[in-house]
């Protein structure tokens, strides 16, 4: 006899729809998968075996074949359990066959027969969506997360004991709906720039940052805050959209950092130490897991340290910082994930952080193999590199707080919100769109020209300056760029060694938005 059951697999970020078809034969006693099935949904057979025993049904006795269709794509984790275990007993008779036509099943079980949950919940269920399945089952871990889905009901089963009560005997009670989807809580405690003493210049390119979405660069010695701005760039960013968090979400589930949560309410925040690997910067892996930049989408991602992270292991960021996206090309397919996150980086001047002062002790080789780990064409991707001092002493030892988060995510929001109008933040904005809305007055053209010729500036770096001037002025609310906006931006593109555009001070108050 034969039965057939509707599950999913993970692609990427999305799932494919997967019919779990068991035969019931004549012939020795066993349990065989087909159909391009991993080791740990193999393995599903024995967790199947012992959970139907467990649950105190009877596990047949005969040929059993299970085929995952379409059998030429690869199906990995232990979600397959349930599926299986379900159609196990409706093609024994256990269950009836039409319980199963509307439902798309999903959950790992245990040998005690509970069912746990698995990656990827708000995948399956849009796979069911499109499938027009109307119930999807799965642990009550994986149920909020399901449930942000539209008009797909969600059920919940903690046992496979509950789930042949609900589809057998329609015990609704064993297996109930959840309606909505729970939502994340905000980080507590979110770091405040209230706490930041002086570094006037830094914060100040820390909010242009983000109010146009520009990759954004510190470099000092140790000490001076690189790390500790960094980390309160997401306090200033606008909140998320639901499309935006729903995408968030989405990545988070398939990289199982989401069970037992909903929809995700606050932009992410990924600072991966210096020793991890390409794959798990951009993804990759086996089985295909996305990477911090992808984890980082509509949110932040930050390289502390960034000349001891391997060469190779930053090149891999070039594509994803241009294209918002990486794509894993393999023998089986390929896949893509979303990438469109703000890298914020910082980085010592030199081995031992003090270059330029008369403590450092460092070659003048020394200085030059340590900036040369981070390539030229990676930091041509980075809008604004920022020289940050050691901070004042009379700074240090003022009582008066500086400005909080609040106020500058205020000014960062309503520059965003111009920049909507446009379609895009200006870090992002079409060739034409740029052209038509960030081409500087007069004065501007002049200043920028010279600063391509002393500056050396290349295409994209000429690109980039003009992208950061158009935030600019959209901070100061205005909407020509003028030479002012140039200007400052020009000050953005200084060098890692140190040298600046004319008049470059690094200590200066650049202009506040209101008087630009």
């Amino acid at each position: 006899m034969q039965q057939t059951v509707l599950s999913a697999t993970l692609r990427g970020v999305d799932a494919l729809a997967v019919e779990v078809e068991v035969d019931l034969g004549t012939g020795l006693p066993s349990v065989t998968i087909v159909g391009l099935a991993e080791a740990a949904v193999r393995e599903s057979r024995l967790r199947v075996q012992a959970a139907i025993a467990a649950t105190g049904l009877v596990f047949p006795v005969a040929r059993i074949t299970v085929n995952l269709a379409p059998a030429h794509v690869k199906k990995d984790g232990t979600g397959f359990d349930l599926p299986i275990a379900l159609a196990i007993l409706a093609a024994h008779g256990a269950l009836p066959a039409a319980a199963l036509a509307e439902v798309l099943v999903l959950g790992e079980l245990s040998l005690a027969g509970d069912v746990r949950p698995v990656r990827g919940a708000i995948a399956a269920a849009e796979a069911a969506r499109a499938a027009r399945r109307r119930t999807v089952l799965v642990a009550p871990e994986n149920a909020p997360e399901a449930a942000l889905v539209q008009d797909v009901e969600v059920r919940a089963v903690r046992t496979l004991g509950d789930a042949v009560a609900y589809l057998g005997a329609g015990q609704h009670e064993r297996a109930p709906v959840v309606s909505e989807g729970a939502v994340a809580q905000p980080r507590a405690n979110e770091p405040d720039l209230r706490d930041v003493k002086g570094q006037a210049f830094a914060r100040r390119a820390l909010e242009v940052a983000a109010a146009g979405g520009h990759n954004l660069l510190f470099y000092g010695g140790p000490g001076a805050g690189k790390t500790m701005l960094a980390r309160r760039l997401p306090g200033i960013l606008p909140g998320l959209s639901h499309g935006e968090a729903l995408e968030v979400t989405r990545v988070h589930s398939v990289a199982g950092l989401n069970i037992g949560g909903g929809l995700v309410a606050h932009r992410p925040f990924r600072a991966p130490h210096h020793s991890t690997t390409p794959p798990g910067l951009v993804g990759g892996g086996n089985p295909l897991r996305p990477g911090e930049v992808s984890l980082a989408h509509h949110g932040v991602l930050f390289l502390d340290e960034l000349p001891e992270f391997a060469r190779a292991t930053l090149e891999v960021l070039r594509e994803p910082l241009e294209g918002g996206e990486v794509v894993l090309s393999r023998a089986t397919g390929t896949l893509r994930y979303p990438a469109r996150c703000l890298l914020v980086a910082s980085m010592n001047p030199c081995p031992c952080g003090r270059h330029g002062s008369a403590r450092c002790r460092c070659l003048a080789g020394d200085v030059r193999r340590y900036q040369g780990r981070v390539s030229g064409p990676l930091l041509d991707r980075i809008d604004l590199h920022v020289a940050v001092p050691p901070v004042d002493l009379a700074a240090l030892d003022d009582e008066a707080a500086g400005e909080p988060s609040d106020a500058v995510a205020l000014r960062v929001a309503r520059a965003r919100e111009r920049q909507r109008s446009r379609g895009a933040p200006a870090s992002r904005l079409a060739a034409a769109a740029l052209e038509e809305t960030a081409r500087p007055d007069a004065e501007g053209r002049k200043l920028l020209l010279r600063a391509v010729d002393k500056l050396g500036l290349s295409a994209r770096g000429y690109d980039r300056v003009r992208r950061v001037a158009r935030t600019i002025a959209d901070l100061a609310g205005v909407e020509r760029v003028a030479a002012v906006h140039v200007a400052e931006a020009l000050q953005y593109r200084a060098t890692v060694e140190g040298a600046h555009p004319p008049g470059h001070d690094a200590a200066r108050q650049p202009p506040h938005p209101t008087a630009l």
